[in-house]
């Protein structure tokens, strides 16, 4: 003979018709009380709406705000600096001097001085300390006429290395564009969970105020209220931790964009929107990315660079010229200074200094040589990042869509025993079961969406898009 408690195929005897009949008034009744309860009127004072944040507003306030790109326009207006810097020995050098003494005019020899035999040569003068006035002044001019290319080529490389900096900057506000896209999306996410947490801690206590009843009646026995009451419990929990996961998503946000104000707000509901050509092969998204991204165009800019300065330093094996143009001025009195002119050319050549030059340019070689290599290495970070965001947005599509499918045969699973709860063929556990699924499915749901946002911005990062 076979129990009804036993293994598989085991039959559950049918209860009498009367027993049935009963039961089924019982749970009427409680669904009556259910009804009841959740149809009264119950008025509560409605809560100020926080203020809402979109994601455009989010990204205008870090343009502003972010201390990254404050540094990297401070480093641009120093490249800009240095550039102007480079070209100044270029332009006429003009100085003028002024000097004022008031002197005593003690005569005093040296040898060398005066040639033998003239007046006092030898002699010790008298001291005095009678002073008189002395003015002396003086204009020069110079200009560099030819260096063998070393600062014309100097200059040429600090404007590159200026144009370098600008594409940095560029690269610095995509990056910081990825971080708050990245934040936001999060942010939006664990808002949603926590509209999941809710409604789920709602639905909860709705078994649990359907279970109390059908208890009381005794229609169900006293397990299901202390399995609904555990349900409440975790899913109580589940919200705070939903909530806190919120507010910290929202810290992360606003360092992302540079706020310090409080997290007394919330995300706009924003999908991020298809991105043009996800679908299109990695070799036609290659080209776009080689040529858009600032991080290339910042390396190959330092390459250019780094070659004129190399030029620059070989120049220094020739040698300088210069020419000058000075006037002096200089006397007693204001009213009668003597007066000279002079204009002349310097030719400098350092003929050796040990091999100063020779390493310099090795070392200018050696540096150009890194920064060739290190662009290389770029354009491959560049092929894996833009394959990495197309398969992770690929890859999303798909984890969403099979989520959608999970999410309505979770609610379908969860109607079901709903259903046979109230008519006393299935069991509170069964209907918790059902709960929890629809919960982690909804959650995935969530979950997948928020992977395509983040999936969908890093392929525009990766694309050297806005």
């Amino acid at each position: 003979m076979q129990s009804h408690l036993g293994g598989r195929g085991a039959r559950t005897p049918r209860r009498p018709a009367f027993a049935r009949k009963g039961r089924c008034a019982g749970r009427a009744v409680a669904l009556a009380v259910v009804v009841l309860l959740h149809t009264a009127d119950v008025t509560a004072a409605t809560p100020p709406q926080p203020r809402v944040i979109t994601l455009d507003a989010a990204l205008d306030a870090a343009k502003k705000l972010q201390p990254q790109l404050r540094q990297a326009r401070a480093a641009t207006e120093g490249a800009r600096a240095a550039a102007a810097e480079a070209r100044a020995p270029l332009l006429p050098q003009a100085m003028l001097s002024l000097t004022y003494e008031r002197t005593t005019a003690n005569f005093f020899s040296r040898p060398g001085t005066l040639p033998p035999g003239t007046t006092g040569a030898g002699t010790r003068a008298a001291g005095s300390w009678k002073t008189f006035n002395y003015f002396n002044g003086g204009a020069t001019l110079n200009q560099l006429l030819w260096d063998f290319g070393q600062t014309t080529g100097r200059y040429r490389a600090a404007k590159v290395q200026t144009e370098a900096q600008v594409e940095s900057e560029r690269a610095v506000t995509r990056q910081v564009t990825l971080s708050v896209r990245s934040a936001y999306f999060t942010a939006s996410t664990n808002k949603a969970l926590v509209g999941v947490a809710e409604e789920t801690l709602r639905n909860l206590e709705s078994h649990l105020t359907q279970t109390q009843a059908f208890v009381s009646v005794g229609t169900a026995p006293e397990i299901d209220l202390a399995q609904a009451r555990a349900d409440v419990a975790n899913g109580q929990a589940m919200l705070v931790s939903a909530r806190n996961n919120y507010l910290l998503a929202k810290a992360q946000l606003n360092q992302a964009v540079g706020w310090t104000a409080g997290l007394d707000y919330e995300v706009a509901d924003t999908p991020a929107a298809p991105v043009e050509g996800e679908d299109a092969p990695l070799e036609q998204l290659e080209t776009e990315a080689l040529q858009a991204r600032p991080e290339l165009a910042a390396l190959q800019r330092q390459v250019e660079a780094q070659r004129l300065t190399v030029g620059a330093l070989k120049g220094a094996f020739g040698p300088t010229l210069a020419g000058s143009v000075s006037a002096t001025s200089g006397g007693t009195t204001l009213s009668a200074l003597g007066w000279n002119v002079a204009a002349g050319l310097s030719l400098d050549w350092p003929i050796f200094q040990g091999g100063l030059t020779r390493a310099q340019v090795r070392q200018a070689e050696a540096t150009e040589a890194q920064l060739s290599a290190e662009l290389d290495t770029q354009r491959l970070q560049v092929r894996a990042e833009l394959e990495q965001a197309r398969l992770g947005v690929h890859a999303a599509r798909a984890s969403l869509d099979a989520q959608h499918d999970a999410v309505i045969s979770a609610r379908e699973r969860l109607r079901l025993a709903q259903g046979r709860y109230e008519t006393g063929v299935g069991s509170g556990v069964e209907l918790g079961d059902a709960q929890v699924a629809l919960t982690s499915a909804e959650a995935q749901w969530v979950q997948a969406a928020g992977q395509l946002a983040t999936a969908r911005a890093q392929l525009l990062h990766a694309l050297g898009r806005w």
